[in-house]
């Protein structure tokens, strides 16, 4: 009965259902067919990579069997000397002190060295194959001296990249001459050249980049070329001794009256007509804290006029001045001033400069004196003979037609005009629109204005001009040169800017100067930080010489940044950062500036008169500074419009930008961040009405004590003195 039921039931299977069992049918068929062609890829695969293998196989043996032939066709020691191989074994196994037994076969070059060819043996030795060679050349070039040069101040990591030593090695031999140096940090030229014959390497320091790129062509002048120029006269002195005052009679022209304490503050070059022919005079200062700025003087000068006092003598800034004239090799004229004096006493001024090799002719000597009365005028003319008889005799001569150069007398930044720099012309003929290069600055004359305010087209030789065009403030004493490419002008200037920038990196409660030596004996500063800002660039860098001076084996005196230009928030910022104090020269802070130094406690100094920064740097270094006054800001105003009343003078209607004005303070003019003025109030008032004070904010008129030079846009400071007690 089973068997009967199940063929019913193969019998009742449907027509759609063997359809179904041929599609699965279909696809398995499929997938067979598919595995069966990835196994041959497979199988293709394997023996590709076989066949492969084989190949590298191949090629290798192939190469062995290269190297083999080479070796098999290698000199033996029998064909390179002609001699057999048991009479060489006895030395090489000797030479190399190993067992008889063992044989070594020596390489080419080993033979070479220890086997020395007799001249017959030379005839039958083959000369030696290219692979030979090269051993024994650079053997050779292990024994030749190292020889290396740059261009600049190398680092620590160039420098040991250089002698071919790791950078520690180098830092090493730095710290045993005591310098502690980084792997980046720039060393000297001189003390790279003596640490790489540490090493036995040549250190050469070549052309600089600067030469390079563009050689600055020095021109000689031949003598067909050279004429007659007017003579530079420098005139030197003592404080006081009426130099300015000379020359105030020389030129019909009062200076004196515009100087502080009369003392001359900064360079002047004046031209002077006299009847026998054109005299450029430059009037140096005479204190000792512009012994840099006298010596730039002394460098373009022709004859130096030693000013002396009759009834005072010679003094240390006079001395200082004859040192500078002979350093310069320039002729010494002396005159004798103030011989309208009752007690003068030439006699005794010409006996102590013979100690100084100023003999008067009179005395059988070389040296000229002229005696003279800058006062009264008397001898003045005899001076002036006397000054162009001397040029005469030095026959000075230039080359009007070539390149202009000269030097830098001095610089400062005008607020209409920008940079400036008065420039002495000294070879050539300077004119407008020529390219220049001045140390690090660059430029092209935009205009030329001559010593009586006159703008003018071209300027010869010995003639002083202010000059228009610099990007920046040059140096003063900076070289003065006139390039026919501006290109290659402003290439030397950004490599110079490059070289100070990468000298200057080679090298809080805040100080003042009333705690200076209490903070020196304690021990807690060690160097004294300072920022100095000036009116003009050779009072800066006058009193940066004079200031470095004054150093001690306690303190060190540091000058972090200086410039000419008001006391501006930069310089506070910088102050506070470094704990320095701000000396102000002719120059006051702005009302940014002086809020944010009250708010930060930072100390500014104000002067008028350089031996007065000098003598109060002196008596706080050495702990003897004195109760003093010192100014408390009050308020500052604008000068907005100027009256002027007869029988009264000019008074000045301004508004109080800051402050308040009180008719007890003292007060101060600023105009183009220089003090013009300093005094009292004559009179304050509010409309027709006299005040006491007047707040920030009002407008009112104010008239100045003995001063009606009054201009709209002035500023007027006011402050009270607050006297100060000792705290040392």
């Amino acid at each position: 009965m089973p068997k009967k039921k199940k063929e019913i039931r193969k019998s009742e299977k449907k027509p759609a259902d063997k359809a179904k069992v041929k599609a699965k049918v279909k696809v398995k068929a499929k997938v067979k067919a598919k595995a069966k062609v990835k196994v041959k890829e497979k199988v293709k695969a394997k023996v590709k990579a076989k066949a492969k293998v084989k190949a590298k196989v191949e090629v290798k043996v192939k190469e062995k069997a290269k190297v083999k032939e080479k070796a098999k066709k290698s000199p033996t020691i029998a064909e390179l000397t002609g001699r057999k191989v048991k009479e060489v074994q006895p030395e090489v196994e000797k030479e190399i002190k190993v067992s008889p037994k063992v044989k070594i076969q020596p390489s080419v070059s080993e033979k070479a060295k220890e086997f020395p060819v007799s001249k017959k043996e030379a005839e039958i030795v083959p000369p030696l194959k290219e692979e030979a060679k090269a051993p024994l050349e650079r053997t050779a070039e292990k024994k030749e001296k190292l020889i290396v040069e740059f261009k600049e101040s190398p680092t620590v990591g160039e420098l040991a990249k250089k002698l071919k030593i790791t950078p520690t090695e180098l830092i090493k031999n730095l710290m045993s001459r005591g310098v502690m140096a980084a792997i980046n940090q720039r060393l000297e030229k001189s003390l790279a050249v003596v640490v790489a014959k540490d090493f036995e390497v040549e250190a050469k320091i070549s052309t600089s980049e600067e030469e390079e790129i563009s050689p600055i062509e020095r021109i000689v002048d031949e003598d067909k070329d050279l004429k007659l120029r007017p003579p530079v006269i420098t005139i030197m002195g003592h404080v006081d001794h009426g130099k300015t005052t000379l020359l105030d009679a020389i030129r019909k022209s009062k200076i004196t009256e515009g100087e502080a304490g009369e003392i001359t503050q900064h360079i002047g070059a004046y031209e002077v007509e006299l009847p026998n022919g054109k005299v450029v005079f430059l009037d140096t200062p005479g204190h000792e804290a512009f012994t840099a700025m006298r010596a730039h003087g002394a460098k373009v000068t022709d004859v130096v006029v030693l000013v002396v006092a009759a009834d005072d003598g010679v003094m240390p800034q006079t001395v200082e001045a004859i040192d500078h004239a002979k350093a310069a090799k320039v002729p010494i004229l002396v005159a004798i001033n103030k011989m309208d004096k009752p007690e003068a006493n030439p006699t005794k001024i010409k006996k102590k400069l013979t100690e100084f090799d100023l003999v008067s002719e009179e005395w059988g000597g070389k040296t000229i004196f002229a005696n003279v009365s800058a006062k009264t005028g008397k001898g003045i003319d005899n001076l002036l003979e006397l000054l162009l008889l001397e040029a005469e005799m030095l026959e000075l001569k230039a080359n009007v037609n070539r390149l202009a150069e000269g030097t830098v007398i001095e610089a400062e930044i005008h607020k209409g005009k920008g940079p400036i720099a008065t420039i002495l012309v000294q070879k050539g003929t300077l004119r407008v629109g020529d390219i220049f290069i001045s140390g690090a600055e660059y430029g092209k004359v935009k205009a030329m204005i001559n010593a009586y305010g006159h703008r003018i087209k071209k300027a010869g030789p010995s003639t002083p001009v202010e000059v228009l065009g610099f990007s920046n403030m040059p140096k003063v004493g900076e070289l003065f040169t006139i390039l026919n490419d501006e290109k290659k002008a402003r290439q030397i200037g950004l490599l110079r800017k490059q070289k100070e920038r990468e000298k200057a990196l080679r090298g809080v409660t805040h100080i003042h100067l009333e705690d200076l030596h209490e903070e020196i004996q304690a021990g807690k500063i060690k160097e004294l930080r300072i920022i100095l800002k000036a009116d003009v660039l050779g009072s800066v860098t006058a009193i940066k010489a004079s200031l470095e001076k004054l150093r001690t084996e306690k303190v060190k005196i540091k000058i972090i940044h200086s410039g000419a230009g008001g006391i501006n928030e930069s310089d506070v910022i910088l102050a506070a950062a470094s704990n320095a104090i701000i000396f102000g020269f002719n120059v006051v802070p702005d009302t940014n500036a002086q809020t944010l130094a009250d708010k930060e406690n930072v100390d500014i100094r104000i002067y008028r008169i350089i031996y007065e920064l000098l003598d109060e740097m002196k008596l706080a270094m050495t702990g003897l500074l004195e109760p003093t006054y010192k100014e408390v800001f009050s308020g500052r105003a604008e000068v907005r419009q100027v009256f002027r009343v007869s029988k009264v003078g000019t008074i000045a209607g301004a508004y109080v930008t800051a402050g308040k004005f009180l008719r007890s303070n003292r007060v101060r003019i600023v105009r183009n961040g220089t003090i013009i003025h300093e005094g009292a109030i004559s009179s304050l008032k509010r409309f027709k009405d006299d005040v006491k004070e007047v707040s920030s904010g009002f407008e009112f008129g104010i008239g100045i004590a003995n001063f009606n030079d009054l201009k709209t846009g002035d500023l007027v400071e006011t402050f009270r003195l607050e006297k100060l007690t000792p705290t040392l």
